[in-house]
């Protein structure tokens, strides 16, 4: 541990930093005119761990200086060695001159509008510097600094980080007008916004500064000897480089609802039985994708085919940023494959359409769906059966008569549960559709919710003559199809993800 004690008194005031490793300390100490109305001494200690002396120093210190009344002059790092200069103007009008160390500092203009290290240096002269980028496993600190530096821009242009800072102004100054709070659910979508906005913005920036901290900490530590803190501050790079790969990945998934758990249905297209067999593989592959990320899936609707798979399925996906991953996959998936139904043993080609809605948790967002636009129907389960499952007419089937929409589900044994479920999904369809609306309305049509139709197909899974899963929007291929129907499709969505952001950023240029 290292100390760093305050002490004032009449006639003057200092700052005492010991590193009790190397036994070096730095006495920072200024006069303070006798004149002063601070009569009585006053102590102010504290302890911290070595990867943390800069930061604290400096937040310390410059609260210090808040309290005390005193005015900044000026802040001057060279002329004396190891130490830096900081110039302050007292309550009383005289000036004190504090000495502290270099790879502190405590008010900067520069800092105030770009992170930057005690030299000057900034996650954009980092990359520009062109260090290279080694193996974790290497040990270099600049390596380490380099592949941060680099997930720190990406994650801001994937945040499009110029476009957030002008929307933070303009729903900053929506809040400022008196009549705000005249439309409540108005302004309750305006603070959420900016209050997501904020935390999003403070994070990078907290990770930025969190950098350039360490970096200072290394030359700190190199200076004075210290191998334990330079270890130490080492280690905290490498953590920082495995955050940021995670970080990145967060950063594509910056939609409003992307959050949000989400319902996936998938439906049969032209081809019967061939082709519902195919939509019952689809459905299985997203239930294998959803188990390998943690989330939890229920089975809200199935309609059977006649002699194998399914003509259409629902299943309610539960899970953190769930539709943020699973939009990437709406479209139609078309199979190519050697029939199993065909006794010829031809080659037969199949489709199937997905689509993914949102379930948001913001009653905001609702449509108001009143009872008497309702037709409610009740029938009989299908399935295997068992003990009072098909007895009795527990399934529900709800159609919304403005839109034509209808809602099933038939897996719970009770008629009062499936009605409670069905009437959640055609809720969340009923949404999706006028967040489409307005998408239109707004000329911001978002492909990953409004466009699915059959002649777009995304993606071809290819058993034969070869074997092969190609993404036709990414061009992302893999050659073990096998692997992608159990259900591995990280690859698929984040190819995607990325490649929208793209496209997204090139459109506003």
């Amino acid at each position: 541990m290292s100390s760093f004690i305050l002490k004032r008194s009449r006639t003057g005031s200092s700052l005492l930093f010991q590193n009790p490793k190397t036994k070096s300390s730095t006495l920072c100490s200024s006069q303070v005119d006798s004149s002063a109305k601070s009569n009585q001494n006053h102590t102010v200690s504290h302890s911290w761990s070595n990867s943390t002396v800069a930061k604290i120093m400096r937040r310390d210190l410059k609260d210090w200086i808040l309290a005390s009344r005193y005015c900044v002059l000026g802040e001057n790092i060279s002329g004396f060695g190891s130490n830096g200069l900081l110039r302050l103007k007292n309550p009383c009008g005289s000036t004190e001159v504090l000495l502290f160390p270099r790879g502190c500092r405590w008010f900067s203009t520069q800092a105030a509008v770009e992170p930057s290290t005690s030299d000057g240096l900034t996650v954009d002269g980092i990359v520009a510097s062109q260090w290279t980028i080694l193996d974790e496993s290497e040990g270099d600190w600049k390596s380490h600094a380099a592949a941060i530096a680099q997930s720190i821009q990406v994650i801001k242009k994937r945040l499009q980080w110029k476009n957030l800072n002008l929307r933070l102004n303009l729903l900053s100054a929506e809040l400022n007008k008196p009549n705000l709070w005249d439309d409540p659910v108005h302004a309750g979508r305006i603070s959420r916004e900016q209050g997501s906005l904020m935390g999003k913005m403070k994070e990078v920036k907290a990770f930025e500064q969190e950098l350039l901290e360490h970096i200072d900490m290394i030359k700190l530590a190199r200076e004075e000897n210290d191998t334990e803190l330079e270890l130490e501050s080492l280690e905290a790079l490498l953590t920082m480089r495995r955050k940021s790969k995670e970080k990145e990945l967060d950063a594509l998934l910056s939609g409003e609802l992307d959050p949000c758990s989400c319902y996936i249905e998938v439906q049969a297209g032209a081809g019967g039985t061939e082709s519902m067999d195919w939509a019952s593989m689809v459905l299985q592959m997203y239930k294998s994708w959803a188990q390998r990320r943690g989330y939890r899936v229920t089975l809200m609707d199935e309609m059977p085919g006649e002699i194998a798979g399914i003509k259409r399925a629902t299943i309610k996906v539960d899970g953190e940023y769930a539709f943020g991953y699973a939009k990437a996959e709406v479209g139609v998936h078309r199979l190519v494959r050697i029939s199993p139904f065909d006794s010829g043993k031809r080659r037969h080609t199949s489709f199937a359409a997905v689509a993914v809605i949102p379930i948001s948790g913001d009653s905001s967002t609702h449509v108001q769906i009143n009872e008497s636009d309702l037709r409610i129907e009740r029938f009989r389960s299908g399935g295997a059966g068992g003990q009072h499952a098909n007895t009795t007419d527990s399934a529900v089937r709800i159609i919304h008569i403005p839109t034509g929409i209808t809602a099933t589900c038939q897996n719970e044994r009770s008629q009062h549960q499936n009605k409670a479920s069905a009437m959640g999904v055609l809720q969340s369809r009923v949404n999706q559709l006028e967040i489409a609306r307005q998408a239109q309305m707004n000329a911001e049509h978002t492909q990953s919710l409004t466009d699915i139709s059959w002649g777009n197909q995304i993606r071809t899974y290819v058993l034969h003559p070869y074997r092969m899963v190609k993404d036709l929007r990414t061009n992302y291929e893999v050659s073990d199809p096998d692997s992608v129907l159990e259900g591995d499709l990280d690859g698929f969505i984040l190819s995607y993800l990325s490649a929208s952001l793209d496209k997204d950023e090139g459109g506003q240029q």
